[in-house]
């Protein structure tokens, strides 16, 4: 579903028609991993919907295709401006309407919206990195948010928690970078860090010209066990929270834990096949939840 801020910009929407167009586009995406699901509290789910509605449009906005890269940063621009709006009390875009109530209700920080919106950027002119330390600010930016936005809707606050969530956000993201290792290719864009490419005798061009061979099964194996170390470390968690959030949580963690066994599975080729979770993967997900 493509956002047109020309037809959906308005002086008054109200947050139930905010939260109505949300949930569209919540529910017309696939995601691996369970958004507002069954698991999470029906009062709950509203706020997500229009948390991952911010994000998802202003990721569309950055990466999908039809959009000269003036018009995506421009884009970027005007939802930065209808974040301000909605801070200020004066939404003018649907999804503010619903995330202004959002953020009012947990007294949500406008930073957690302004580093997504610094990642999204970053997705427009960055398609290199050349550390792995420049990798992980950018899933500061991109993934930790999400999770501290979570938490946030739940009411945990504990600084604790959040480093522990940040660990499993960082995790999630790397994941689905090593996952889309093929896809991103096609884009010219590349999240190894550069510096790891030569530590393996692999070059940058034997990356875009698809070369598997036992350079990149090393190569692919420790970004797999590093992040695999990020999934630990950030497991506490799971321990830490209610049953409001446990589900779901669990859900996320195992998906992406699953992920990284596939790619195990498949001698760490990802340079032709994407995995992906199938649906007895899902289901075998779902019995582990119930049984953690």
């Amino acid at each position: 579903m493509r956002d047109s801020k020309l037809h959906t910009k308005r002086k008054h929407w109200s947050s139930e028609e905010g939260f109505r167009y949300c949930e569209q586009i919540a529910r017309s995406h696939y995601e691996n991993f369970p958004i507002a699901s069954w698991f999470v509290p029906k009062e709950i789910r509203k706020y997500i919907w229009a948390i991952y509605a911010f994000a998802r449009i202003a990721d569309d906005y950055a990466d999908e295709p039809g959009y000269t890269l003036a018009e995506r940063m421009d884009n970027l621009f005007q939802w930065g401006q209808y974040l301000d709006e909605c801070y200020n009390g004066n939404p003018t875009h649907r999804v503010f309407a619903a995330l202004a109530e959002t953020v009012e209700r947990f007294q949500i920080p406008v930073e957690l919206f302004q580093n997504l919106l610094t990642a999204f950027r970053s997705d427009v002119t960055v398609k290199r990195y050349e550390t792995f330390e420049e990798v992980l600010e950018y899933c500061c930016n991109s993934a930790n948010p999400i999770g501290r936005l979570v938490l946030l809707l739940f009411n945990y606050r504990s600084e604790t928690m959040m480093e522990l969530s940040d660990h499993i956000c960082t995790a999630l993201q790397l994941t689905n970078f090593w996952q889309d290792i093929s896809v991103d290719l096609q884009k010219d864009r590349i999240y190894l860090p550069l510096e790891d490419l030569k530590e393996f005798a692999y070059s940058e061009q034997d990356l875009l010209e698809r070369k598997f061979d036992n350079r990149f099964r090393k190569l692919m194996a420790f970004q797999v066990q590093r992040t695999a170390e990020l999934f630990v470390e950030g497991k506490p968690l799971l321990s830490m929270i209610g049953k409001d959030l446990s589900r779901e949580l669990r859900l996320t963690w195992n998906g992406g834990t699953r992920i990284l066994q596939k790619i195990h599975k498949l001698d760490y080729n990802v340079l032709i096949q994407r995995p992906t979770l199938t649906t007895l993967d899902k289901l075998g997900l779902l019995f582990r939840s119930f049984l953690s």
